[in-house]
C-alpha cells in the first residue's frame, strides 16, 4: 500500500490571493459555482473608541486555503449509496461520476464542504488531488500555482514530522470527526477551532 498523501498549508505565508483556487478551477475546467479549493478569510477582534479615535483590541485576520482533506475517516465514502466514492492506495478520495446518482449525501456528510453538486451534469464533484498530475510525477495544480509557496503536498507522515500536527485552525471543524490529512503552519494570530472567536468574512465564496 502506498503512503497516505496529504496537503500542507502555511497560513503565515498565505495572502488570500486565490491563485490556488484559480489554478484548480482552470486545471479541472470547473463550471460556474463549483470551486474545489476555496480560501476563507477569518477575522476577529474589535475597535474600541478611546477619546477622539479608535484603537484595536485583539484585531486579527488570516486566510485559510481549504480543499478536500482526503480524510482517514472519509464520511463521504461511508454514506454514498452507489459506492461511487472510493479511496486509492495512496489515500486520494475520488468520485466515479459514472456511478454517482446525484443524491448529495456526501455533500451533507462532509464537514469541509468538499463534495459539490455539478448542476449541469447532475452529479457530485470534488478535489481529486490532481490524481492524473500526481500519477505523472507532477504537483497538484494548487501547489504549483501558489505564488507565495504556501502550499505543498506529500506523504502525510513526512509532512507531520517536518511541520508538526496542527490540523484545525479556526474556522475549520473538529478534526476528530474525519481525521483529515492536512498540516498547517499557523499564522501568528491563528487560533484552534476550539478557540474560534472570529468570523468568516466571505461565506458566500465557501
Amino acid at each position: 500500500m502506498s503512503e497516505q498523501l496529504g496537503f500542507y498549508v502555511d497560513l503565515s505565508k498565505c495572502t488570500g490571493c486565490k491563485a490556488c483556487q484559480v489554478a484548480c478551477k482552470d486545471q479541472n475546467d470547473l463550471p460556474i459555482g463549483v470551486i474545489w479549493r476555496r480560501v476563507a478569510e477569518y477575522t476577529g477582534g474589535e475597535w474600541i473608541k478611546a477619546g477622539s479615535h479608535y484603537v484595536p483590541n485583539n484585531v486579527f485576520a488570516y486566510f485559510t486555503s481549504v480543499a478536500c482533506m482526503h480524510c482517514d475517516n472519509a464520511l463521504c465514502v461511508d454514506v454514498c449509496p452507489a459506492a461511487a466514492i472510493t479511496k486509492r492506495d495512496d489515500g486520494i478520495v475520488l468520485i466515479d461520476q459514472d456511478k454517482c446518482i446525484g443524491c448529495r449525501y456526501c455533500e451533507w456528510a462532509c464537514p469541509y464542504g468538499a463534495p459539490q453538486f455539478d448542476e449541469d451534469r447532475g452529479v457530485m464533484s470534488k478535489c481529486t488531488f490532481c490524481a492524473p498530475l500526481i500519477d505523472a510525477g507532477e504537483k497538484p495544480a494548487c501547489v504549483a500555482g501558489c505564488t507565495y509557496r504556501a502550499l505543498d503536498f506529500g506523504p502525510i507522515a513526512e509532512l507531520r514530522e517536518k511541520y508538526g500536527d496542527f490540523d484545525a485552525p479556526a474556522p475549520l471543524p473538529d478534526p476528530s470527526i474525519t481525521r483529515p490529512n492536512v498540516v498547517f503552519t499557523p499564522h501568528a494570530k491563528a487560533v484552534a477551532f476550539t478557540a474560534g472567536t472570529g468570523q468568516v468574512l466571505n461565506p458566500e465564496e465557501l
